[in-house]
C-alpha cells in the first residue's frame, strides 16, 4: 500500500496527495481476470496555487498506473454535488484505501455532509448516460453506416453557402432557443413557482407559433427566413451524420474482442448496461439508508447482468420504473436537499491549513 507514483511535472503532488484509493471495479468487487488497477486521490496544491493566477491545479492524469488525482477544492464541489465517480471514494472500504493521511482522515470522517437528495438527479444522470450509449451501440449493430456522409446527401453545395462562423453563430442561436424551452423543475423552491409558471405560460404561446419542428419554430421566432432556415437544418443533419461517423468508427476501432462478441450475442453493451444497474441501486441505497455501498452486496448478480444474463427488453423496462421509483423516494428520503455548503467549506478550509504552504 501506499502512493505507487511518480511525476516529472508537478512533483509535490506525491508529498501532498491526502487521500488515494482503488477505484473502478476492484473498489465494486465486479472485476475479473482482465481488470486493470484504476486509482483516485484527493491533494492540496501549494499555496501559489491558490492564490495566484499563473498556475493552476484541477486534477492529474496519471498514464502509469492509471490515476486521477483531484484538486481538494475541486473534489469538494463533485463530492457536493453527489457526483457517482467522486461521492464513492469517500466511502472506499479500508481494503481499498491505498493511502490516507491525517487530512484524508479528516474528510473520511465527514463523508456523511456530503450527501443530499441531490444524488438522484446525478446518479440517475449517470445511468441515463450509460441508457444513451448502449442504444447508440445497439443501432450501430444493427444498422451501421455504411459510408462517410457526403454535403451531396443532403442537398448541400460542395462549397457552404453561409460562411461557417456565421452558420455556427445561427445555430448556437437556435438551440439557445430550443434550451430555453426547457424548465427544470429540479430542486424548486416555493418562492420560483411563479417565475416558472410565467415562463410555461410564455413557452406556450412561443411554441403555438408553429407546428413543425422545434428546430424550425426557434429559428422563425428569432427572425430567419424560411430559405436560410432550410439550409441551415439541412447543415445541422449534416453534421449530426459526420458525428454519428465519426464516432461509429471510433467504437469499431477501440473494441474490445471479449466484449464485442458479447455485444453481439446479447444485442446490447452489456457493460454498461451492468453500470445502469450499479448506479441506480446506489442510488436507491443512499436515499433510503444515507449510505453509498461501493463494494457491491449484488457483486455477483451484476457480473451476470455483464455476461448477458439480463435481456435488452428487461434492462429498459428495468431503467424506467427505476427511474420513476428514485424520483418518488427522494421526496420522502431524510436526506437534505442541499448539502450544507458553508460547513463543507469550513473543512475545505481546515484540511488545506493541516497540510499547510
Amino acid at each position: 500500500m501506499g502512493l505507487n507514483f511518480t511525476l516529472q511535472n508537478n512533483k509535490w503532488l506525491h508529498d501532498r496527495t491526502i487521500l488515494y484509493v482503488i477505484s473502478g471495479s476492484r473498489a465494486y468487487g465486479t472485476n475479473n481476470a482482465e481488470s486493470d488497477y484504476d486509482y483516485k486521490g484527493v491533494a492540496v496544491a501549494p499555496r501559489v496555487y491558490r492564490d495566484g493566477y499563473l498556475r493552476q491545479f484541477e486534477q492529474q492524469l496519471i498514464k502509469e498506473p492509471d490515476a486521477t488525482i483531484f484538486d481538494c477544492r475541486k473534489f469538494f464541489k463533485l463530492a457536493a454535488d453527489c457526483n457517482p465517480n467522486i461521492i464513492e471514494v469517500l466511502w472506499s472500504t479500508p481494503d481499498m484505501l491505498e493511502h490516507c493521511t491525517p487530512a484524508g482522515e479528516l474528510l473520511l470522517a465527514h463523508r456523511d455532509d456530503f450527501l443530499s437528495r441531490k444524488a438522484v438527479y446525478t446518479f440517475t444522470g449517470y445511468a441515463v448516460a450509460q441508457l444513451k450509449r448502449i442504444k447508440s451501440h445497439k443501432r450501430w449493430l444493427l444498422d451501421p453506416p455504411i459510408k462517410q456522409p457526403e454535403r451531396a446527401d443532403f442537398g448541400l453545395a460542395a462549397n457552404p453557402e453561409i460562411p461557417k462562423h456565421q452558420r455556427d453563430a445561427a445555430l448556437a442561436a437556435i438551440r439557445k432557443r430550443i434550451d430555453a424551452w426547457e424548465i427544470d423543475f429540479r430542486d424548486m423552491a416555493a418562492s420560483d413557482k411563479i417565475d416558472i409558471l410565467t415562463k410555461l405560460q410564455d413557452t406556450l404561446v412561443e411554441i403555438s407559433v408553429a407546428r413543425d419542428t422545434k428546430f424550425a419554430a426557434a429559428a422563425r421566432l428569432i427572425g430567419y427566413s424560411d430559405n436560410l432556415i432550410e439550409i441551415l437544418e439541412r447543415e445541422r443533419l449534416f453534421k449530426e451524420a459526420i458525428n454519428n461517423w465519426q464516432q461509429y468508427n471510433t467504437w469499431k476501432a477501440n473494441r474490445n474482442a471479449t466484449r464485442s462478441a458479447l455485444e453481439v450475442r446479447s444485442g446490447y453493451d452489456t457493460k454498461h448496461g451492468m453500470h445502469l444497474v450499479r448506479l441506480m441501486r446506489m442510488c436507491q441505497e443512499i436515499l433510503t439508508d444515507g449510505v453509498v455501498h461501493v463494494k457491491r452486496p449484488d457483486a455477483q448478480e451484476l457480473l451476470t447482468i455483464r455476461n448477458g444474463a439480463w435481456s435488452y427488453d428487461r434492462l429498459l423496462g428495468f431503467a424506467t420504473d427505476q427511474e420513476q421509483k428514485l424520483l418518488e423516494l427522494a421526496k420522502t428520503s431524510e436526506l437534505p436537499k442541499q448539502p450544507n455548503r458553508p460547513r463543507l467549506d469550513a473543512l475545505c478550509c481546515e484540511i488545506t491549513a493541516m497540510v499547510g504552504d
